[in-house]
């Protein structure tokens, strides 16, 4: 039978702990390591910060990694056991760390420490295994309907212990049609962005834009961002979907050129810090 449970993270860690991890340092010493590394957790329980209401599922389909990134999909399903099922079956070969149901239900897939089965083939800023590098989560949605209020705030109840666990960067947490385009569309234009990253979780600009010097075409900027630009058009859909999602307009206009160029300046000065 599932476990349901409610985490309240105190911050006290578990006596067991200490063990795992004296442990683990007495063989990375004797294997000559120059440092240990944390232990393998069971997921984000036992770390102070948050109330998340949370059900252990297990999924088979996963190897080892470290994340630096938080990829968001949507399940393009009408049920969260319909896509938990398929998430959790070795046969389907997919899987992600973390499903949000719509009612912010928080179901654990897969350790954040292993590789899920989540991104596929996939680019960022000349990353080409996002899976090897990130975080999944997937949102019970089917793609044409608006983002539940409840699971937008596990969302970035989630988000946030994330970025402060891992120390994620603001413009590293992405869609799957960004590091996808012209293969993945998720999340959809509908999901909140802006939301997001008024709160840390991505990054957005506001108008006025800069100008855009002359000798920045389009495809050199959002190559620069982080798209993959071996098909431009799928990159420009990816980008307008994401920041600009209110046009149907399948062209870059000098609005969308301008907004680039504001967030690839915000981007690279976030990483700089």
């Amino acid at each position: 039978m599932s476990e349901h449970r409610t985490l309240r993270r105190t911050g006290k860690p578990d006596p067991c702990t200490y063990l795992v991890h004296g442990v683990l340092a007495l063989v990375l010493l004797l294997a000559g390591a120059c440092a240990p590394l944390p232990s393998e957790r069971a997921g984000i329980a036992g770390r102070a910060g948050a109330d998340l209401r949370m059900e252990r599922r297990d999924s088979p389909n996963f190897d080892e990694r470290r994340p630096n990134f938080v990829i968001i999909h949507h399940t393009s399903s009408n049920s969260a056991d319909r896509a938990l099922q398929f998430l959790s079956e070795a046969a389907s070969a997919v899987s992600a760390h973390y499903l949000i149901s719509r009612d912010g239900r928080i179901y654990h897939l897969v350790d954040e420490r292993r590789r899920a089965w989540h991104a596929g083939e996939s680019y960022w800023g000349g990353q080409r295994d996002l899976n090897s590098a990130s975080i999944g989560i997937e949102l019970d949605n089917n793609g044409y309907e608006p983002f539940a209020e409840a699971q937008i705030a596990a969302l970035i109840a989630l988000l946030d212990d994330l970025k402060t666990y891992y120390k994620i960067p603001p413009q590293n947490f992405l869609g799957h049609g960004d590091v996808a385009p012209g293969r993945k569309v998720d999340p959809s234009v509908l999901f909140p962005w802006r939301r997001l990253a008024e709160q840390g979780y991505g990054v957005w600009c506001e108008p006025p834009y800069p100008a855009v010097p002359a000798a920045l075409d389009t495809a050199t900027m959002l190559q620069a961002f982080g798209y993959n630009v071996w098909n431009v058009d799928a990159a420009v859909s990816a980008f307008k979907r994401r920041f600009s999602p209110d046009d149907p307009t399948p062209q870059m206009t000098e609005r969308d050129r301008s907004m680039l160029y504001c967030l690839l300046l915000q981007s690279r000065s976030l990483a700089a810090q």
